[in-house]
């Protein structure tokens, strides 16, 4: 019987599937994140979509209730969060460093200011620079006032609205994130500003929960921007006659080309795509805002500015504990615009507030605080003195021109611009201001989504950002279609309350963290440390008359420095005590390390510095040797990234004390519990 042969055919594995399974097996995402939230923001966009009249009377009751009743508890937490950062500013822990002690800031200052300024209120600033004014100057609640009154109490509720508090609310989120990430080496993460009190459960479902809460808000806040913001897009390029309606399929055009250019930027990076995007953005909005300060009323303009300053300055405590309680005709307005503005700065913060601390590594807290307060509000103030009250000028001039249409938002901006000259030249540049901020909003809202998701991943890939892009920009579109929108920004406006309670736990946390941290880097040798005595006096004093060369300083450190710790390093070793000894080169460095289980390890190292010399001394008599204006020591450095000295004058023996005085105080602070959350190893990010 003969035997048949069998052949077996070689698998083929569907290409699909293998791109998926690659793509996947190299995300960051993090599940306990990622699958949550996905559920969250599809269902919620569901409801919305297919019931979106039921959805909304529902959300607008809850809104209503908290607006009314609960007021109190946005005005407080946002009177809060001014004082906390207010106090910090002129505290001690002004001068502490995001990041380590000899850190320099990552990005230029202008180029900081850009990307935080465009983040957190570019679009905003387009939209309501002659709306809101309008709106406070025809309310009915005020009719009661004369035109002047109007225009001025319209200029002093948008400074109010866009001023300091605005900014402190995003403040206290950017710098509680910028604080612990890149002082305390955590994860860049909200769950990372409770760490003080949670400690090591931020990284369970609490943490997950928090970061949950965050991702979802930044998803839905952007996503009701888009949707909003591309029906002014719209109107405008109605305006000017580059499109023909305001139909649906028009805005469905204008968020894919939003969503694609807004992608390509977030996968080319901070450093490239968003920073200079927003460059561009701020250079193109003040060009615009000069251009009406000068056909302006420009003499009006600059008086009103430095009044509205001043009554700005002056109302600043009344305004910001005023709750109208005693003016039941105002209250609808009041809840309208100031506890509106309150929700959705608080409910806009983990977005922009992650975006601003991942671009302000390296500075002080006083820096981050005085620029994040003072610079955007004085531009917003600008900005709503030239727009804002240019706009209620020419209403009063020109008999009502733009309050009859106080009610169409979308169009009052460029019928403002309709006022002046070349408008057709000015409403294009708006637009592309308009498009610009959008495109800056929502390609950071990408890359912040992304860290998020990913708990701050170093290496992410780049399909992660494509996949955000993609859901905001379909996801937008159906609710815009549906009619959804709104529902979407109401519900936003109502998670803004929990949210305000997290942002006070913040500020508590951020305490706690500031006391620990500037106890630890004051703290000095202990008693029984002793500096070096004279017996060497003689040589030290040729030390100081004399500046070394770079060959100088490495032959000290390989024949004095590194005999040193390598016989401290026996010494440890004889006691059981791993203590390695180890050395690079370029610049030259030498280090020991004591090996610790669950606190960090401690380190002491030595390493070639170039300093440089002020000229004057080049040429001084008393310093001869001196060639060029720079010379070389051996400075100290430690593991927990402190400033280090110079050694230059230390013997063999005394370098071996300098070590075990480190050593000693290492001990002693790490014996201190409140301490283990600057020492704990098990949370550290190390790169």
């Amino acid at each position: 019987m003969n035997k048949q042969k069998k052949i077996t055919l070689p698998y083929i594995e569907a290409p699909t599937m293998n791109i998926i399974q690659r793509m996947l097996k190299n995300s960051t995402f993090k599940p306990g994140i990622v699958v949550p939230s996905l559920i969250f923001i599809l269902s919620v966009t569901l409801v919305s979509s297919f019931f979106p009249i039921q959805t909304a009377s529902i959300l607008d009751v809850i809104k209503t209730w908290i607006f009314v009743d609960l007021n109190w508890v946005y005005v407080w937490s946002v009177t809060i969060f001014v004082i906390f950062l207010l106090f910090l500013t002129f505290s001690k822990y002004g001068n502490i460093r995001l990041g380590d002690d000899d850190e320099k800031p990552e990005h230029s200052f202008f180029s900081w200011i850009s990307m935080l300024f465009a983040a957190g209120m570019g679009i905003g600033l387009m939209y309501f620079g002659v709306a809101e004014p309008i709106s406070h100057y025809t309310e009915k609640a005020f009719s009661g006032l004369d035109q002047v009154q109007r225009s001025r109490n319209a200029q002093l509720y948008t400074f109010f609205h866009w001023g300091i508090h605005a900014w402190a609310v995003y403040g206290v989120v950017g710098l509680s994130l910028a604080y612990f990430t890149f002082r305390f080496k955590l994860p860049l993460s909200l769950r990372s500003c409770f760490y003080p009190i949670l400690k090591n459960r931020i990284n369970g479902p609490s943490g997950d929960a928090i970061d949950t809460f965050a991702l979802c808000s930044t998803f839905f806040g952007i996503t009701t921007t888009l949707g909003f913001g591309v029906v002014q897009i719209n109107a405008g390029l109605v305006e000017i006659g580059l499109l023909k309606d305001t139909g649906f399929w028009y805005q469905a055009g204008i968020v894919v080309i939003i969503m694609l250019i807004s992608v390509l930027s977030a996968t080319s990076g901070v450093n490239k795509g968003v920073k200079y995007l927003s460059q561009l953005n701020i250079i193109a909005a003040i060009t615009l805002m000069v251009f009406i300060l000068i056909l302006g009323p420009t003499v009006f303009l600059l008086g009103s500015f430095s009044e509205g300053i001043g009554n700005y300055l002056t109302q600043f405590f009344t305004l910001t504990f005023n709750t109208h309680a005693y003016d039941e005709t105002t209250q609808p307005w009041f809840f309208n615009w100031t506890i509106l503005y309150w929700a959705w700065w608080i409910s806009w913060s983990p977005y922009v507030g992650l975006f601003i601390a991942r671009i302000s590594r390296g500075r002080t807290i006083r820096e981050f605080i005085g620029a994040v307060l003072i610079i955007p509000t004085f531009f917003n103030f600008l900005w709503m003195t030239v727009f804002g009250n240019s706009a209620t000028w020419l209403d009063r001039t020109r008999d009502g021109v733009l309050s009859r249409i106080a009610e169409n938002t979308d169009k009052l901006l460029f019928e403002f611009l309709g006022q002046f000259p070349v408008s057709s030249v000015t409403s294009s540049l708006a637009i592309f201001i308009i498009f610009i901020f959008f495109i800056t909003s929502a390609d950071s809202g990408i890359f912040v989504m992304d860290n998020i998701a990913s708990n701050n991943a170093k290496n992410s890939p780049k399909w992660q950002l494509i996949f955000w892009g993609i859901l905001l920009g379909l996801l937008s579109l159906v609710l815009l279609n549906a009619g959804g929108l709104q529902s979407l920004q109401t519900m936003t406006l109502i998670t803004a309350l929990p949210f305000s309670l997290i942002m006070c736990m913040f500020c508590y946390s951020l305490i706690i963290g500031l006391r620990v941290d500037y106890a630890y880097y004051a703290k000095g040798y202990s008693p029984a440390a002793t500096n070096w005595s004279g017996e060497f006096w003689k040589e030290r004093l040729d030390h100081i008359l004399s500046f070394k060369k770079e060959d100088a300083v490495n032959i000290f450190i390989t024949g004095t420095v590194r005999p040193a710790l390598e016989e401290l390093s026996n010494a440890f070793q004889d006691k059981k005590i791993v203590a390695l000894v180890s050395s690079t080169e370029h610049p030259l460095t030498v280090e020991i390390t004591i090996k610790h289980k669950v606190i960090e390890d401690f380190k002491y190292g030595v390493k070639t510095h170039s300093k440089v010399i002020s000229e004057f001394l080049v040429d001084e008599i008393n310093l001869p040797g001196i060639i060029k204006n720079s010379t070389f020591i051996p400075v100290t450095y430690f593991g927990d990234n402190r400033p280090g000295y110079n050694i230059e004058y230390f013997s063999q023996r005394e370098i071996i004390a300098d070590a075990l005085k480190q050593y000693e105080r290492f001990i002693e602070l790490s014996s201190d519990v409140k301490n283990e959350m600057f020492l704990d190893n098990t949370l550290k990010d190390i790169s």
